[in-house]
């Protein structure tokens, strides 16, 4: 994850340089890229502070943190209300609102200036679905139980749909992309399965259910593509689709939400 676009090229590279008939050495510096600038935003229907996070992409062999982006002006504006929030940068490269709420069905405009750029992106919280229950599946794989949690749902009829699902087992947030889009089911009942490698009887299971809109989903289906739906809290090698201008790389994503729990049993 530390090489946005250099490590992704590599296996590329290695392909142009076997199949020729060049016998050179070619050293590829993996610590030449220039960082790019990373923002990871979110607004949602719960009451804030929400939170915006601008960082830079850092080089190969570099530890894997990213510094945080200081001194920038960032403003979420509801567009659906013409309200402004300026926010406040709480720690380095953390910023958090102080008056804005996220309504359902409102539009949001994210504009950061970082850096002498100008980077901006809007988003709508989209109208929340119920999540009914959690269950669990179980499956025997080669004499071993296991077990996967399962979000049961019923999606609106005549309504284009976008679903993130974040998973929470003993109180800790699992890595990986959980999304579902009722492009094929619209209307109907929903058994989506998440699929885990951990759970275990007796493990406690919270599954935060997001409505978001196309941008933001689009941003986390091609992250899921790249990187194998893991790591979904980190940008990704190939530069998943971002609904921010200006070449930033990230999301903002404006959404409703809930949350159910269980225990597995």
């Amino acid at each position: 994850m530390k090489s946005l676009n250099i490590k992704w090229i590599l296996p590329f590279i290695g392909f142009l340089v076997f199949n020729t008939a060049c016998t050179k050495v070619i050293d590829i510096n993996l610590n030449d890229a220039a960082p790019q600038i990373i923002i990871e935003g979110n607004i949602s229907s719960e009451s804030g502070p929400y939170q915006v996070q601008i960082s830079k992409t850092i080089n190969f062999s570099d530890a894997n943190i990213f510094p945080g982006v200081t001194g920038a002006t960032v403003i979420i504006s509801d567009i659906t209300d013409e309200m402004k929030d300026t926010l406040t940068e709480t720690s380095p490269g953390i910023y958090k609102t102080k008056n804005i709420l996220g309504l359902i069905g409102h539009s949001y405009q994210l504009s950061v200036t970082a850096e002498g750029k100008t980077y901006t992106a809007i988003s709508t919280i989209p109208s929340q679905v119920k999540l009914d229950t959690i269950t669990f599946q179980k499956t025997n794989r080669f004499g071993k139980v296991h077990i996967n949690s399962v979000v049961n749902f019923i999606d609106p009829a005549g309504i284009v749909n976008y679903y993130r699902f974040i998973q929470t087992i003993n109180g800790v947030t699992k890595e990986g992309v959980h999304l579902f889009s009722d492009r094929l089911a619209d209307g109907k009942f929903i058994n989506q399965q998440i699929n885990s490698d951990s759970l275990e009887v007796g493990n406690i299971v919270k599954i935060e259910m997001i409505c978001l809109d196309k941008g933001a989903y689009d941003y986390f289906r091609t992250l899921r593509q790249v990187t194998g739906g893991n790591n979904f809290q980190s940008v990704s090698p190939s530069n998943p689709i971002s609904n921010i201008s200006n070449k930033a790389l990230g999301y903002f994503s404006a959404h409703s939400t809930q949350r159910k729990q269980a225990v597995v049993k």
